[in-house]
């Protein structure tokens, strides 16, 4: 049996991941699987981010390569490949980070125009998907075996008001990974997701402030997510200890999605009343 380190290693595979360059979730992956012994290409729309985010990374002297391209393009995922093709190693991952979606995005279902729906779709669905197709075709051209992770959302798997076309998105991206999974199966390409609950990144900043409180009743774990631990997850799916994965979703939460609405801070229900029995039953 091959040695829990030789399962983790990634030496030897190059790995790609869009939306490196957010300080979040595509940062992580960047840097562990780097870590881990992967020639990353670290892919960004902008510049400026690579340079802050992924510059400190070549700076230790881990195998990183920015990558200034929009990959939701046919020529940003084409400038990316011929990148692959310039770097030593083969092809073995994809990260799909790439995507998420703006507070404006965020209203009524009743409001939500056909704009508002195929941006969110295209940055969320449609750039996982063909930059999942290319990668799957370089791979196979090679008889190589590969992994592809791409990110949804707790938002996919359950329901998501006010945000419907985001959650809508996520939710599709749970059905292209089981059936990508199906089809690259027989080729040893892998390809599973990782759903995210409330995670502390930039960009979800932007719409969720700070609040131990409301995290304690909400999250079973009573805390929100880093971006470490999302990258973690991924870092299975990408090496050889989930040799045995694909298809899967894993939901990366806290138990964010065992919690009830009507659950308290202690996980009793809140039409619990009398003290004494709600004392009993949390009794150790």
């Amino acid at each position: 049996m091959a040695s829990l380190e030789s399962r983790l290693s990634l030496d030897g595979r190059v790995v790609i991941v869009s939306g490196a360059g957010g300080g979040g979730i595509g940062t992580a992956v960047t840097t562990m699987a780097a870590e881990a012994g992967a020639t990353v290409i670290a892919v960004s729309r902008s510049k400026t981010n690579l340079d802050e985010y992924i510059g400190p990374l070549e700076q230790r002297g881990l195998p990183v390569i920015p990558v200034s391209a929009d990959i939701a393009t046919d020529d940003g995922i084409a400038s990316v490949m011929a990148q692959v093709r310039r770097t030593d190693g083969a092809l073995y991952g994809l990260v799909n980070v790439a995507g998420g979606a703006a507070p404006a995005t965020w209203m009524p279902a009743t409001r939500v125009s056909r704009v508002d729906w195929r941006e969110l779709f295209a940055a969320n669905l449609e750039t996982a998907f063909f930059a999942s197709q290319a990668v799957a075709a370089e791979i196979r051209s090679h008889q190589n075996p590969g992994s592809i992770v791409s990110i949804s959302s707790i938002s996919g798997l359950n329901t998501a008001p006010f945000h419907i076309a985001y959650g809508t998105a996520k939710a599709a991206i749970v059905a292209m990974t089981r059936t990508l999974a199906l089809e690259l199966a027989t080729d040893g390409i892998r390809v599973n997701a990782v759903a995210p609950g409330v995670t502390e990144t930039a960009a979800s900043a932007t719409y969720v402030d700070a609040d131990p409180d409301r995290d304690r009743s909400a999250i079973a774990m009573g805390r929100r997510g880093t971006p470490v631990e999302q990258a973690g997850a991924i870092l299975f799916l990408l090496s050889d200890l989930s040799s045995y994965v694909t298809g899967q979703t894993l939901l990366v939460d806290g138990g964010l999605d065992l919690k009830w609405s009507h659950l308290g801070p202690d996980n009793t229900s809140l039409f619990l009343k009398d003290e004494s029995f709600r004392n009993s039953i949390t009794a150790l």
